[in-house]
């Protein structure tokens, strides 16, 4: 373990929001208590102790990087879809570095002006452990070929001890294995994970990465999820002026690739139940939906129903979104759904799904065996996400106070719409306030955000947000939470046995004061990025962890007790 920092900043002034929401749900022919109640929330929250402040430090921590979606105005939904950010510690000394994915000029889809932007690639920023960071991209290799970048899978897939990089590209994608020097070697041909040139008749566009060990063989394997085919010369009948809908495409099937005996990967998707030739997947989460001891996943599509892939217990698949409640927003509408977020919103030692769009989204609360409500009404969250068009989000406990809040990267999708972002407190018992306003001046701006990423990166016990944007402004955004109030908090790193698999899907449950709380081991929780895979709890007052209970993947249980808090602590799997 290694200690930190203590919280930086200056006492802020307690915040009092209300919020009124009105309105009353239709409910959709799915399956019965699986929806929220016709109702609605409460004419006024309570207050909230804020306090929460987030400085802007992009500048200061020395990350220039601009993104570019290769035009200097989008008019395609390639164009518009942007890229991620990805926290990982690519060289094991304790510090979460940062890969921000990048778009770039193509030929025959962006406009000739965009060839300015051909040679523009992905940046990876080495953490310099003072608050600032390095570009290292040239000396490491991550760079990119000529390839519109996405997302990135961060995870030790040969259980060697250090982070490789699955980059999921528009076009091949591609594998870098981390030599363990700094450097990365591109071994996409020699691990079988470019993916196929085309799937329904256009260039591949692979948009998410999960790795997980779907059939608990011990070693990982991959899911990559495939938006849609996309036809740069497609007009929209009538309207030949509009950017054409992801309904006017037809979808792409994802590939799931199962590890060989020697270490390369086989496409199977078809074999276990992950083929599904007209998905247009957003965004994918892994977790154990049902409690049954296996991984499920949670898929987001887009102006599709969303699909809950549950795991029969054998490494195959069964779609079960609707059954299970997910499908579909309150409305009973199948939205432009762009990522599961994970998080336990109410304290009821469950795992909710909080799920973005560009109308409202939902907030699915977890019931126990697989079933799920949605809440996003009484919860609150649909004040500050709906006419948001949120993207990447986030479940985090931003002011350490021991519940999860809310953030959302905001921007339109047809146009260059700038939005102000959702910051949203939970007021402990699963209602959320809105205190953006009184966060930062970012909070205080409009952007046109995308991928968004959660993660400690100075080390000092809170949780900053770095911010990928698609706007002319261009720059991505470091925010540093400065919060100070006083309040304590505690981390854990889980780390596999040499040369087993990371422990994706682990379950943590964390008692401190009499109160439990509950977290996943999923770095893969926001559209196109992936978080500091580092475990953050939030303690209020208290200064001592009672229990630590880590449900490793194949349900091996380990349990510490007596922890202190305001440190990091790294836990071998047995």
């Amino acid at each position: 373990m290694f200690a930190l920092n203590q919280i930086l900043g200056t006492r802020a002034r307690q915040a009092t929001a209300r919020a009124a929401i009105a309105g009353a749900c239709l409910l959709a022919a799915v399956a019965a208590g699986c929806r929220e109640e016709n109702s609605a929330a409460p004419a006024a929250l309570p207050a909230a102790e804020s306090g929460v402040v987030f400085s802007e430090v992009t500048d200061q921590a020395g990350i220039p990087f601009r993104y570019t979606f290769g035009d200097f105005a989008y008019d395609n939904i390639l164009e518009s879809s942007g890229s991620g950010v990805a926290f990982l510690d690519y060289d094991n000394d304790g510090n979460q570095d940062l890969l921000f994915l990048n778009g770039r000029y193509l030929e025959d889809i962006s406009d000739p002006k965009g060839r300015v932007f051909r040679d523009a690639t992905n940046a990876l920023y080495r953490n310099n452990g003072d608050g600032t960071f390095s570009d290292v991209t040239d000396d490491a290799g991550l760079g990119g070929g000529p390839w519109w970048s996405m997302a990135a899978g961060c995870a030790d897939y040969d259980g060697d001890g250090f982070v490789d990089v699955l980059v999921a590209n528009y076009g091949p994608n591609r594998f870098f294995h981390n030599n363990g020097d700094g450097t990365f070697a591109d071994r996409t041909d020699e691990m079988g994970l470019a993916g196929p040139e085309t799937l329904n008749g256009w260039v591949k566009w692979s948009v998410a990465v999960a790795p997980f060990d779907a059939d608990a063989d011990g070693d990982l394997d991959i899911l990559v999820g495939n938006f849609l085919a996309f036809d740069p010369y497609h007009l929209s009948p009538g309207s030949p002026q509009r950017m054409p809908a992801p309904a006017e495409y037809p979808g792409q099937p994802s590939n799931y690739y199962r590890r060989r005996a020697d270490g390369s990967y086989e496409e199977a998707a078809a074999e276990v139940g992950l083929h599904f030739p007209q998905n247009k997947v957003m965004g994918l989460t892994v977790f154990d939906a049902d409690d049954d001891g296996d991984l499920d996943i949670f898929q987001a599509n887009d102006h599709h129903g969303n699909y809950l892939l549950r795991n029969r217990g054998d490494g195959t698949f069964e779609e079960v979104g609707a059954k299970a409640g997910v499908a579909v927003n309150l409305d009973g509408a199948e939205t432009g759904s762009m990522h599961g977020s994970l998080g336990d919103v109410d304290g009821d030692g469950r795992i909710d799904i909080l799920v973005t769009d560009l109308r409202y989204g939902s907030l699915y609360r977890n019931l126990g065996n697989g079933r799920f409500t949605d809440i996003i009404l009484s919860s609150g969250a649909v004040v500050g996400l709906r006419g948001a068009e949120a993207w990447g989000a986030g479940l985090y406990d931003f002011d350490n106070d021991g519940d999860v809040d809310l953030f959302s990267a905001n921007g339109a999708a047809e146009t260059l719409v700038e939005k102000p972002p959702t910051l949203m407190l939970n007021d402990g018992t699963g209602r959320f306030v809105r205190v953006a306003g009184e966060a930062g001046p970012y909070f205080a701006g409009k952007r046109s955000g995308r991928g968004a990423a959660f993660g400690d990166y100075d080390n000092d016990g809170d949780i900053d947000i770095v911010v990928n944007h698609v706007d002319l402004t261009a720059r991505a955004t470091l925010l540093r939470n400065d919060t100070a109030n006083g309040h304590h908090w505690f981390g854990v790193r889980l780390a596999p046995t040499r040369g087993a698999p990371e422990p994706i899907g682990a379950l943590v449950r964390l008692t401190a004061g009499g109160r439990t709380q509950v977290r996943v081991y999923q770095p893969t929780q926001s559209y196109l990025s992936q978080n500091d895979p580092r475990l953050h709890f939030g303690l209020g007052r208290d200064t001592q962890v009672e229990t630590l209970e880590i449900q490793w993947p194949g349900r091996a249980v380990q349990k510490l007790t007596d922890l202190p808090a305001d440190q990091y602590h790294t836990v071998i799997e047995p």
